[in-house]
C-alpha cells in the first residue's frame, strides 16, 4: 500500500498564493525589488484603487468643497492685489523723492562755485573804490593781476584746463581755425598762433581755440 507525498511539490503550488521559501508572498518581495520608478508608479496605482473605492461625494459635498476653495482664492487673490497696491505706492513715493532731489542737486550745483568766487569779487569792489585810484598804475596793476590769479585758482580747483595751441598740431576736436597762413617757422597744418584761449573742464571741451593754421 503507498502512502501519499507530504513532501513539498513545487509544481503544485498556485499562481496566486504563491510563497518564497521564507513565508513572504512572492508580490511583496517582487514590489520591494522594483526599481525607484517602478515603485512610484505602484505606490500611485495603489492611491488611484483606494481613491476608486472611496466613496463619492454627494453634490450638497461638492458645492460646499466647492465654495470653500473659491473663498480660499478669493482671500488670495486681495491678499496679492493688496501686496500690489503698496509696492506700487512705495515705487511712487521712490520715484518722487529721487526726481526732487535731482532737481535739488541741478539747483543747487553752482553753489560751491559761487560761493569760491565770493572773495575775488570783493576784491575787484576794492580795486575799483575811488580812494584806490590815486594810487600809482604799476601799483594799481598789480593788485589786478593779484586778483586775476585769485579767480584762476578758483577756476583751475573745478576743473578748469587751457588747451595747449601754438605749436601743435591742427586738431578740429579742440582747435578753431579762423584764418590760414603760410609761415616759415612752422609745417603745414600746424597753430601757429593763438587768437583766444581755449579751455577743458575736467574731461570736456569747455572752449575750443581759436587759432591760426600755417598752409
Amino acid at each position: 500500500m503507498k502512502l501519499p507525498n507530504f513532501g513539498t511539490n513545487n509544481k503544485g503550488e498556485s499562481g496566486d498564493e504563491k510563497m518564497n521559501s521564507t513565508g513572504i508572498d512572492d508580490t511583496q518581495e517582487n514590489k520591494g525589488s522594483m526599481s525607484g520608478d517602478n515603485l512610484k508608479q505602484a505606490n500611485q496605482n495603489d492611491q488611484l484603487k483606494d481613491s476608486e473605492n472611496s466613496p463619492e461625494l454627494t453634490p450638497e459635498e461638492k458645492v460646499v468643497k466647492l465654495e470653500g476653495d473659491l473663498e480660499t482664492a478669493e482671500t488670495q487673490l486681495a491678499d496679492h492685489y493688496a501686496r500690489l497696491q503698496r509696492l506700487q505706492a512705495e515705487f511712487d513715493n521712490y520715484r518722487k523723492r529721487t526726481l526732487k532731489e535731482k532737481e535739488d542737486l541741478i539747483k543747487h550745483a553752482s553753489e560751491r562755485l559761487v560761493s569760491a568766487m565770493l572773495p575775488v569779487v570783493d576784491n575787484f569792489e576794492r580795486a575799483l573804490d575811488p580812494a584806490q585810484t590815486g594810487q600809482e598804475l604799476a601799483a594799481y596793476a598789480q593788485g589786478v593781476e593779484m586778483i586775476f590769479r585769485q579767480l584762476y585758482d578758483v577756476l583751475t580747483t573745478e576743473g578748469l584746463a587751457v588747451i595747449e595751441a601754438v605749436g601743435q598740431a591742427f586738431d578740429p576736436n579742440i582747435h578753431e581755425a579762423v584764418l590760414a597762413v603760410e609761415s616759415e617757422e612752422y609745417s603745414e597744418n600746424t597753430v601757429v598762433e593763438e587768437i583766444q584761449k581755449g579751455y577743458y573742464l575736467k574731461d570736456r571741451v569747455l572752449r575750443p581755440s581759436m587759432v591760426k593754421v600755417s598752409c
